[in-house]
């Protein structure tokens, strides 16, 4: 069983920068589609970002593209979620998760992920 602790969080002004991370411990995380999620106070947890076993294949929600780069170092067994440009809509609560799978695609359904993080708070100041 893998678990997975995100960190990187804060507070931070509109347009600037943050850098999420999830290290993953008991299982190597190369097997594993890994992507990230937030949730609002109030809302619906929603997908943000995912990325493929090796990492070769992501996706974003729309609203994030171009703004946010999802990335993963297998051998450090952790990824991450670089946030550039950030705006106060995109304060919530990040959360990391996890799908052992033998296929190389990447996941963008709550549903998919078996194994989630704790979670990590951003707060985007205007």
């Amino acid at each position: 069983q893998v678990q997975l602790v995100e960190s990187g969080g804060g507070l931070v002004q509109a347009g600037g920068s943050l850098r999420l991370s999830c290290a993953a411990s008991g299982r190597t995380i190369s097997t594993y589609a890994m992507g990230w999620f937030r949730q609002g106070r109030g809302k619906e947890r929603e997908f943000v970002g995912a990325i493929s076993r090796s990492g070769g294949s992501t996706d974003y929600k729309d609203s994030v593209k171009g703004r946010f780069t999802i990335s993963r170092d297998n051998a450090k067994n952790t990824i991450y979620l670089q946030m550039n440009s950030l705006k106060p809509e995109d304060t919530a609560v990040y959360y990391c998760a996890a799908r052992n799978t033998l296929r190389s695609s990447y996941y963008t359904e709550r549903s998919d992920y078996n194994h989630w993080g704790q979670g990590t708070q951003v707060t985007v100041s205007s």
